[in-house]
């Protein structure tokens, strides 16, 4: 995407932004693609970034683990890997092997359900592929610290065989040697110590003839001198020698497994450049997260549909400050593509061109924006932006000059896919004059069908906007009784500039704002003050709906409580009949338990008595009953007057009456808590507690 002036990426603050990525950065790869990022026009290239940013975002926020952490740098060693006769040393193949670990890792990470899940990150390593076969050549020379391993070649496994075993017999021979001097008395304090690589007695300078061997040197103090004995020099030569051959094999074995992997080195890099991509990508979603950006839609065309839109750098820096920040709404399509604002100074005009500028740069170049995810966004192939006092001293240019040759390449390379920001059209010369040219200006704009934003205090361009199609009027509320400005942007009404009524609030003297008003042509005045009044209005009428819906949501919240309520007393009257009908239930299903019971005793007793016609009455009695309700009260009422009940223990003999079918009976048999009784010509086993003893009453009482 062009842009101009040069400056326009400094003056819409996206430096800054660039400035908040890099300390996301964790690798020199990623911080250089974030110096070097470019705006796009290709719809593709935009909607991957986008995608990956917020697919990425998604992974942050739900916890989930994504196995792109290797952050060291090896630019250098991969290219020297690719160089025909290069070496790596031990330690520098330990970090190649963890960049291979890593890679793996983030190649196993991607199998088939996550690339489903995640396309736009599966991109990535789309086009490559892991070769284990890299880590095999490593492993086979490097062990785990970097040390070539002893086995990787026959020539090093003899070599260093031969050194052990030399070491050992040096180091026999040496103890016995300063275990003699000691006795002797020849040893300083510290007996040995290494010079020249080579292990040598540390003796006093009085004793250094008294032993045979090869002076290496004397301390500062010329008090002790060290000396080689001679029984260990071939011992030293052949141990210099071997060292010398190891220090050979491993420069060879090294350059070997350097030219095994030379071919895999475009690979190698190709791994780098994954995890720097990763890296990229997972900046680019922390700072999604800490600016609250979203994902919008993205169209081919010229388009701007921002749904709370938040400039991100005065979005951190309130949050930092506790204070809120003002969102914006904006539409500009094929019908309305030019936005003309007006209002006081310090109202925010400025501020929204540039909300809208950086969020667009921010699109452009594959971040996140700080919209609602409902937001819709175009892409433009050119972007002009006029903002602040362009006075050129090196051109010896004045600022209406200035301003002038801006318009000219607006006006000259401005087109369908151009988005431009002008603040103060027409500002730095006569306010009449430089009306005209400004109406003249936003008409070839309109007439290009270029897409942007205009800030003014003309009243004219306020006029224009209505009449010509295209343009439309925006204004950014103000308080009139306060003067403070509500930063809040209105589409579709121009804005007053408050001049006389911020003259009167700060306490000018009245007879100089009167005589300003005198000198103001009477036509002007008459549609600031009719621009002041509707703006006051609409603010009441906006007040007054914010007022309404807060009500109306009041009066949701109060319907959804009182449903809560019925429904939560319609359960309770529902439990309560579902406990009714259990109750009555389970005394059917006792009455049928007791007559099942019944029954079987009857059919037992059938089985055992003769007199079958009395068993037949009780059985006709018991499933066919007549008058049941009278017989029952003239029963109860029979027993009563016969019988007179007893708070006694029961026992067997007793005469007994059943609580619950009021008949009398004999106790037969106890057992335990159950009673036999004989009730007429069948015994009947029940419950004591649902018995009372009873005895007959004197026959006078009966009566």
């Amino acid at each position: 995407m062009r842009v101009y002036p040069e400056s326009a990426t400094v003056q819409l603050e996206f430096d800054k932004v660039q400035q908040l990525l890099l300390q996301h950065c964790k690798t020199a790869q990623a911080q250089q693609m974030v110096t070097d990022m470019r705006f796009h026009t290709h719809l593709s290239y935009i909607e991957t970034a986008l995608s990956q940013t917020h697919e990425f975002k998604l992974l942050l926020q739900s916890a989930q683990h994504f196995p792109a952490d290797y952050y060291k740098s090896l630019q250098q060693e991969v290219k020297l890997i690719g160089i025909p006769g290069a070496v790596l040393a031990g330690e520098q193949w330990v970090q190649v092997r963890k960049l291979l670990e890593a890679t793996a890792n983030v190649f196993r990470w991607f199998d088939n359900e996550r690339r489903l899940a995640f396309p736009a990150l599966a991109k990535v390593v789309a086009d490559s592929y892991y070769e284990k076969v890299i880590a095999e050549l490593i492993n086979d020379v490097i062990d785990e610290l970097g040390a070539v391993r002893d086995d990787a070649s026959e020539e090093l496994q003899r070599i260093r065989t031969g050194l052990f075993r030399k070491r050992a017999e040096l180091r026999r021979v040496f103890d016995k040697l300063v275990q003699k001097m000691n006795r002797s008395g020849y040893l300083a304090d510290i007996e040995e110590s290494f010079m020249n690589g080579r292990r040598v007695l540390a003796v006093f300078a009085e004793n250094k003839r008294m032993i045979k061997g090869v002076l290496h040197g004397e301390s500062d103090s010329r008090q002790t001198a060290f000396i080689e004995p001679e029984e260990t020099t071939e011992l030293n030569n052949e141990i210099f020698s071997l060292e010398n051959e190891e220090r050979k094999e491993l420069y060879r074995i090294l350059r070997q497994l350097t030219a095994s992997i030379q071919p895999y080195a475009s690979l190698l890099a190709q791994y780098l450049h994954i995890q720097a991509e990763f890296d990229f990508i997972r900046a680019k979603a922390l700072l999604a997260i800490d600016m609250q950006a979203n994902m919008p839609t993205v169209l081919p065309k010229a388009h701007i549909e921002l749904k709370t839109a938040y400039h991100p750098l005065l979005w951190l820096y309130n949050k930092a400050s506790g204070k809120a920040t003002i969102p914006l709404d904006i539409k500009l399509d094929d019908k309305q593509r030019i936005l003309v604002i007006s209002g006081p100074n310090a109202g925010g005009k400025t501020v929204t061109m540039k909300t809208i500028g950086l969020c667009q740069l921010m699109l452009q170049a594959g971040l996140l924006v700080p919209v609602q995810a409902s937001s819709v966004m175009g892409v433009f192939k050119q972007l002009f932006i006029h903002i602040g006092d362009t006075q050129s001293i090196e051109f010896e240019l004045s600022t209406y000059s200035s301003h002038l040759q801006h318009m000219k390449y607006f006006l000259e390379m401005a087109n369908g896919k151009t988005m431009f920001f002008i603040d103060e059209l027409g500002s730095g010369s006569d306010p009449n004059l430089g009306g005209a040219f400004a109406e003249v200006i936003m008409e070839e704009l309109a007439r290009k069908h270029s897409m942007g934003v205009v800030t003014t205090h003309y009243l004219n361009l306020k006029v224009m906007a209505n009449r010509v199609p295209g343009i439309l009027n925006g204004a950014m509320q103000f308080d009139e009784q306060t003067l403070q400005p509500l930063y809040r942007l209105n589409v579709g009404k121009p804005g007053s500039s408050y001049t006389f009524s911020i003259a009167e609030r700060i306490g000018l003297p009245k007879q100089l704002i009167s005589r300003a008003r005198s000198l103001v042509d009477n036509d002007h005045f008459t549609l600031d003050k009719l621009l002041n009044r509707t703006e006051q209005d609409l603010q009441r009428l906006e007040s007054r709906e914010a007022e309404l819906q807060q009500l109306l949501k009041e009066n949701e919240r109060l319907k959804k409580e009182m449903e809560r309520t019925m429904n939560r007393e319609k359960h309770q009257q529902q439990v309560e009949l579902l406990k009714q009908q259990n109750k009555f239930r389970e005394e059917q299903l006792s009455y049928l338990k007791e007559m099942e019971r019944k029954l079987k005793a009857m059919v037992i007793e059938w089985r055992k008595t003769d007199n079958k016609d009395e068993v037949v009455k009780l059985i006709h009695a018991l499933l066919f009953k007549q008058k049941e309700k009278q017989v029952s009260e003239k029963k109860e009422k029979k027993l009563d007057n016969k019988y007179t009940e007893l708070a006694e223990p029961i026992q067997e003999g007793d005469k007994v009456k059943m609580k619950k079918n009021r008949q009398v009976g004999v106790v037969k048999e106890l057992r335990g808590k159950k009673a036999v009784v004989q009730v007429g010509v069948i015994p009947i086993t029940i419950d004591v507690a649902e018995l009372v003893k009873v005895v007959e009453k004197p026959a006078e009482e009966s009566v």
